[in-house]
């Protein structure tokens, strides 16, 4: 896996102030807005729950979540974390999740945009689903992506 190269496009006053907490009101209320959940994880440094709103990928059977926005702070929490909980209204979900090298992120962002484009296109620097592999792996180091897995219970 390439190193990390911080690459972070904040989301506007918009987003963060009526997007993202209408789509978590939402959510958090058992309506899930194209396949949204509300991402729940422990941070590195405090060990306190972070949420944030998410959309969960089911691309060839697994699931995924992939962070558009690039290296931000619920990347980090799920790499030293390596697990979280995705909320549904009063549903939780608790699963474990491993980080996807860079070479095996292109089919991923491809289904990422084919379903979110209209949301996230503007994150991924003109790539977008009808771009050619060699562009998806060009971007795939600023947009990490993990695999998720339902942990038993």
């Amino acid at each position: 896996m390439n190193a990390v190269q911080p690459h972070v496009r904040k989301p506007g006053w918009f987003t963060v102030n009526v997007m993202n907490r209408f789509v978590a009101w939402l959510t958090r209320r058992g309506l899930s807005v194209w396949g949204s959940r509300v991402l729940a994880v422990r941070g590195r440094k405090s060990g306190e729950w972070r949420t944030t709103p998410v959309n969960v990928l089911t691309y060839e059977g697994e699931r995924y979540l992939v962070a558009p926005r690039g290296h931000v702070q619920w990347t980090y929490n799920m790499r030293a974390a390596g697990g979280g909980e995705l909320r549904l209204g009063q549903a939780t979900e608790t699963f474990t999740a491993a980080e996807v090298s860079d070479d095996d992120k292109p089919a991923v962002l491809r289904g990422y945009l084919k379903r979110w484009k209209a949301e996230v296109g503007v994150f991924f620097d003109g790539v977008g689903p009808d771009s050619t592999d060699e562009e998806l792996r060009a971007i795939a180091p600023r947009h990490p992506v993990f695999r998720i897995t339902t942990a038993a219970k």
